[in-house]
């Protein structure tokens, strides 16, 4: 505070406020200037500017007391500030805006007028604007618009009542332009619902549909993996995949990353060695790639050649096939016979996508086979859920 005096004896006061470094919140009456941050109550998150790899700035959170800096969230990450004189403030409608040198607007949170409205980080991760009278009413929240990474409690997938959809972009280059990248994971929600990691609109990665535990395609999500719980959720109202952790002193994240042409990669922070360890990644064989085997085709990691046909079948291109391209698949030796032929009982298996198949979740196991087999467009059945024993039905059709 500066105080001056003039010649009439008038006392003239000027406020000149800041957030402390140590505060979580940023009121209406304060800015943030790039050589400033808030710590989330606990120390675990920090909110504040960073540099590009060139004069740029960006509004970011980052993890507290982890080197290297390790951001999880990108306001501004497709406009930057050009210069360090750029600030954040909570703007005349309770929105809260990111200024550039010129005092124009680079990025806002876009949102409908507060009373008294605070900008607080949580130590979960999450930026939150609400009305300080009503502390739990969110108005807006950044684990909304998830940038490259998915933090405990954050939601991957669709809000049907909002038409909000959440997914994970990478950056543009590691560790120097956060600009929107080429690699998304995104929710599909056609038939049984699964996520997709995809370079621009090429599919990469499939994890295969929820079978009730997990993703059939991602065999290593156990429900006590680590203290990791895997959730997922699918009603009229939406459908989401997130994750929560047990042990509140460990560390997790779930990012998409312009590594090796794209990846996922399921990462934990190691205390003791003070690194994060790559718990998970994928694609993590070659048996990840999207159809690397093809129609009818079976891809076993551990056999040479990876891929084989199933019984009754061979190589639709057998010179590709013999030289260890198998995305042409397999095509039936004999044509189907709907009154002899059987079907097959295969374990173990991702299921193939299902964006267009027949599902009924009341169904047993024994009447979904039973309507397959009395329809000869049907090429396979599964569970849908295979909890308790199993539940539910899934078929494929030949179009």
């Amino acid at each position: 505070m500066r105080i001056f005096f003039n010649n009439l004896n008038y006392l003239i006061i000027i406020l000149i406020i800041t957030p402390p470094a140590s505060s979580d919140t940023l009121t209406g009456k304060q800015i943030l200037k790039t050589n400033q941050t808030l710590l989330s109550q606990n120390q675990t998150f920090v909110l504040g500017f960073f540099r590009g790899s060139n004069t740029n700035y960006y509004l970011g959170i980052w993890y507290n007391n982890i080197n290297p800096q390790t951001i999880v969230w990108v306001a501004n990450r497709d406009n930057p500030v050009d210069n360090s004189t750029g600030y954040l403030k909570i703007g005349e409608n309770g929105n809260f805006v990111l200024l550039n040198s010129s005092g124009n607007p680079a990025w806002s949170s876009n949102q409908t007028s507060a009373k008294n409205p605070v900008l607080q980080l949580l130590d979960t991760g999450n930026l939150v604007l609400k009305d300080s009278e009503q502390s739990n009413n969110y108005l807006w929240q950044s684990f909304d618009y998830p940038t490259d990474t998915l933090l405990p409690g954050m939601k991957l997938g669709w809000n049907f009542d909002t038409g909000v959809e959440k997914h994970l972009t990478s950056w543009k280059v590691k560790g120097e332009d956060p600009s929107s990248g080429d690699y998304t994971y995104k929710l599909d929600y056609r038939g049984l619902p699964e996520i997709f990691l995809r370079r621009n609109q090429t599919i990469i990665y499939r994890t295969g549909p929820w079978n009730g535990e997990r993703f059939s395609g991602v065999p290593n999500m156990n429900a006590d993996t680590h203290s990791i719980v895997f959730s997922f959720s699918d009603d009229a109202h939406g459908v989401f995949y997130s994750f929560s952790i047990w042990n509140a002193s460990l560390l997790s994240r779930l990012t998409v990353t312009s590594d090796s042409d794209g990846e996922l990669q399921r990462r934990t922070w190691i205390a003791s060695s003070e690194t994060w360890n790559n718990f998970w990644y994928a694609p993590a064989d070659q048996c990840d790639h999207y159809r690397e085997c093809g129609p009818y085709g079976v891809c076993d990691n551990n056999a040479s050649p990876l891929c084989t046909c199933m019984k009754g079948f061979s190589p639709k291109n057998p010179q590709a096939w013999n030289l260890r391209d198998g995305s042409d698949g397999c095509v039936r030796k004999t044509g189907l016979n709907c009154s002899t032929d059987k079907f097959l009982h295969l374990e173990h298996m991702k299921l193939p996508e299902t964006s267009s198949v027949f599902m009924n979740k009341s169904m047993t196991l024994d009447e979904c086979g039973s309507l397959c087999k009395r329809n000869c467009s049907c090429t396979a059945y599964a569970n849908i859920d295979i909890r308790n024993g199993g539940s539910g039905c899934v078929m494929w059709k030949k179009c």
